[in-house]
């Protein structure tokens, strides 16, 4: 069966000024130099995309409106992402759900916007501390996946992110057995919608993610790369994690 290609993408949230850019410019040359196994993205603040593109490493956003224009004031539009270059947008982060009070309807209307312009939707799901402890992650996965999957979702359009919000910059990170389980949960889901080509959507793991974790992580069955937070602020930390996919 073919496996698609893996995709390590840095969420750099709420960080970055544009000194930050000689950590790209850093991050470039270790590529160029000793080349990856996988597709790299970095997500910036909105205030650094157009600073980072043209780098030779993909460049996205961390959030996008549902609509394409409006009286929106201080949201961004999927179309002014394409515009600026990128190619990916994360929506439904945990911590958007949280602090937005966002729900899989909203997600669901983010990255239906995101695929009308051609951008790949990066849709975050996973289960709280409490959930988990209740025996919830399969409940919570499976709902939010269902309710924040667009109808009329493009396969190449689509990466599933499993973040368990526990392990988000905590440094506690699952048992590699709990994420295959999580992420077989997954797969069968988007098979269940997608038929055979469901096996072609990328499933990341994220979580507390760093050099010394990457290759065990990444090497679960059902795992297809990274979203990293922390550790994708700084190149040489970032590229240890690229490093798991070095042949």
């Amino acid at each position: 069966m073919t496996t698609p290609k893996a995709l390590v993408a840095g969420n750099w949230k709420m960080n970055g000024l544009m000194t930050s850019v000689r950590e790209i410019n850093a991050l470039s040359n270790m590529i160029e130099k000793n080349g990856a196994g996988c597709e790299v993205l970095i997500c910036p603040p909105a205030t650094l995309i157009h600073a980072l593109s043209g780098k030779g490493i993909d460049i996205g956003a961390q959030d996008c409106h549902m609509m394409q224009n409006g009286a929106h004031t201080g949201d961004i539009s999927a179309v002014m992402l394409k515009d600026l270059g990128c190619r990916y947008v994360i929506v439904g982060h945990s911590e958007r759900r949280a602090d937005h009070f966002e729900t899989n309807d909203m997600v669901k209307a983010k990255a239906h916007a995101a695929q009308m312009q051609g951008l790949t939707a990066i849709i975050c799901v996973g289960e709280t501390n409490t959930q988990r402890e209740n025996g919830e992650t399969l409940d919570v996965v499976t709902s939010q996946i269902m309710g924040s999957i667009p109808e009329d979702a493009a396969v190449a359009g689509t990466v599933i992110a499993y973040e368990p919000v526990w392990a988000i910059g905590t440094g506690k990170t699952p048992t590699t057995e709990d994420v295959a389980e999580v992420h077989a949960v997954i797969r069968a889901l988007l098979l269940n919608k997608f038929g055979t080509d469901g096996n072609m959507v990328r499933i990341q793991y994220g979580g507390s993610v760093k050099a010394s974790n990457a290759k065990e992580l990444m090497a679960v069955p059902n795992v297809n790369g990274a979203l990293v937070g922390g550790a994708s602020l700084k190149a040489e930390d970032f590229y240890g994690i690229i490093t798991a996919y070095q042949s």
